[in-house]
């Protein structure tokens, strides 16, 4: 029993989370098959328990990584924003500002475990927005924003976490081009922090971990505030224009009609 009890999991229908008592250290990974496609569902859950880790004293940081094999996530669900209503398209678009809002802020160590052919938009976003990315070494894998390929802009909140990353001519050609990057080019540009073999990955980021949080994490929080501030700031104060400009976009016919075409595009591959 006493194993167990230093071991708590808690679970939903998407998200999986495991808290290791003793190190301190949770482990959340995606379970929304085919491709952890970021849901309202999946986006809502990751919310909260995002938000249970946060308020748990007994937790400093945080693993993110995919219950699916070979894929970490496809990124937003293109059916969240295919001929909904405006309401729907709210309640989306706040879920993912919440998300981004949540992690980029977070005060714990955040470590990206990414095991994925490919991780675009949302799935890279969720990497951009940790303290350190580790990626599986493997010609197959790449990860990126892709949002321009669709004929999509990136937010700017999105751009900005992107361009802290990597420094703003890489993020400007790559945005501009919607580029996925090869896994090892990714590390080239420093998109990822480093690449392991794929069956090491795990292990590294419980290493990585260990390392951050050898140190006090009050220096490490307000260390990271400061950093992160005024990116966060600037979404918290614009989140409904943010929003509205989300709609007016994603409702546009020319937009719909690419949406769409993706769709039937990813419907084919299967």
């Amino acid at each position: 029993g006493l194993l167990l009890a230093q071991r708590r999991a808690f679970s939903n229908n998407k998200v999986l989370v495991e808290l290791d008592q003793s190190s301190g250290v949770a482990t959340m990974k995606l379970k929304s098959p085919p491709v952890n496609s970021l849901s309202l569902e999946l986006l809502t859950e990751f919310c909260i328990s995002l938000e249970k880790l946060e308020n748990d004293r007994a937790c400093r940081g945080v693993i993110f990584t995919s219950a699916l094999p070979k894929v970490f996530s496809s990124g937003l669900d293109i059916t969240e924003m295919c001929g909904k209503s405006t309401e729907h398209l709210t309640e989306f678009w706040r879920a993912v500002q919440e998300m981004w809002l949540r992690l980029y802020g977070s005060s714990m160590v955040t470590v990206a475990a990414v095991n994925a052919i490919s991780s675009p938009a949302g799935g890279c976003l969720i990497a951009l927005s940790c303290d350190y990315r580790i990626m599986a070494e493997s010609p197959k894998y790449s990860i990126g924003l892709n949002e321009a390929q669709l004929g999509i802009v990136a937010p700017f909140w999105f751009k900005d976490t992107f361009v802290n990353v990597v420094g703003h001519r890489i993020a400007e050609r790559s945005l501009q081009l919607g580029l996925l990057h090869p896994a090892t080019e990714a590390h080239k540009l420093g998109l990822v922090d480093e690449l392991v073999p794929e069956e090491k990955l795990l292990d590294r980021a419980a290493a990585v971990m260990a390392q951050w949080l050898a140190l006090p994490d009050h220096a490490r929080q307000l260390t990271k505030s400061m950093m992160r501030k005024a990116v966060l700031d600037r979404l918290a104060a614009h989140r409904e224009e943010d929003i509205q400009r989300f709609i007016s976009f994603t409702t546009k016919d020319s937009i719909q009609k690419s949406l769409r075409m993706y769709m039937e595009m990813l419907k084919k591959k299967k």
